[in-house]
């Protein structure tokens, strides 16, 4: 698991880079690449393994980026990365690069659960909602799951904050409270 402090500060390195050479959204569309080859369990071992050494790690990594064509300031980064050790820390520090990026651009990540799949209508609605209500930035990165077990309504999660607006919270709200003793009972003994 990688050390938020040591993510922060790698990632904003690689921000300050970016901003510099005003490429910023490039940058950011090349860590994208980065990390969606990190949802490969065989990319993530690389990365994590003490048996491949340094460099054979930076000459397969190398190639996996040129056929990606990223921009060579990530490829220097990565390998900045792998030569100061890092390479293990790469993911959660890419995933820090993606959270500063995303406070500089003022967006927001929803992470909206429901029973059903919502219609393009409804989640627009609701994303104009969260941004005329204030409590989210100007634009929302909106995550959408489907969890039958809700059996309707929805949950949204945003900024640590959580909204539970489905059915089964309900339903269980009210099993607890019934499940309390009830004060107007008659508590007359014989």
């Amino acid at each position: 698991m990688t050390n938020p402090t040591v993510a922060k500060r790698y990632a904003q390195s690689l921000i300050e880079l970016a901003l510099e050479r005003g490429q910023l959204d490039q940058i950011k569309a090349d860590v994208d690449s980065i990390l969606a080859m990190g949802k490969n369990r065989d990319f993530a071992l690389l990365l994590s393994s003490p048996v491949v050494n340094p460099s054979k790690k930076q000459a397969i990594l190398s190639e996996l980026l040129d056929k990606a064509k990223v921009d060579k300031l990530v490829r220097l980064y990565v390998k900045l990365l792998i030569d100061k050790g890092r390479e293990v820390d790469m993911l959660g520090i890419l995933q820090a690069f993606n959270e500063q990026y995303k406070k500089i651009k003022h967006i927001s990540t929803v992470k909206l659960t429901s029973a059903a799949p919502l219609s393009a209508a409804t989640l627009s609605t609701l994303q104009q909602q969260l941004i005329a209500s204030g409590r989210t930035e100007s634009k929302i990165d909106l995550e959408t799951n489907i969890d039958p077990d809700l059996i309707g309504g929805f949950i949204l999660e945003f900024d640590g904050q959580v909204y539970d607006a489905s059915v089964s919270h309900k339903l269980k709200n009210m099993k607890n409270e019934l499940r309390k003793p009830n004060l107007y009972v008659n508590k007359v003994t014989d």
